[in-house]
């Protein structure tokens, strides 16, 4: 599978935990091979309780793996919940 669907992956599971607000999937303006994973939680416990789920270590924690400490503009391409 490719980036963008395991990050979409990652994306439904984060977003299924109490406290998730919204999150986004994008890909770098500048070089289409970096992507982003952002979201947005009620507070940072509720973040780190999400981050212990059975079903956030099998589909999110592999995704983060690949993290880079890379800031820039990206373009948002997929987002939960919908505006």
């Amino acid at each position: 599978m490719e980036f963008r669907g395991r990050a979409g992956e990652a994306l439904d599971a984060l977003a299924g935990q109490t406290g998730f607000v919204r999150g986004h999937v994008g890909r770098n303006v500048d070089d289409p091979l970096l992507w982003t994973l952002s979201t947005e939680w009620i507070n940072v416990g509720a973040y780190r309780r999400a981050l212990s789920s059975y079903d956030v270590k099998t589909r999110a924690v592999p995704v983060m793996m690949y993290a880079l400490d890379e800031p820039s503009a990206y373009e948002v391409l997929a987002r939960l919940p919908t505006d």
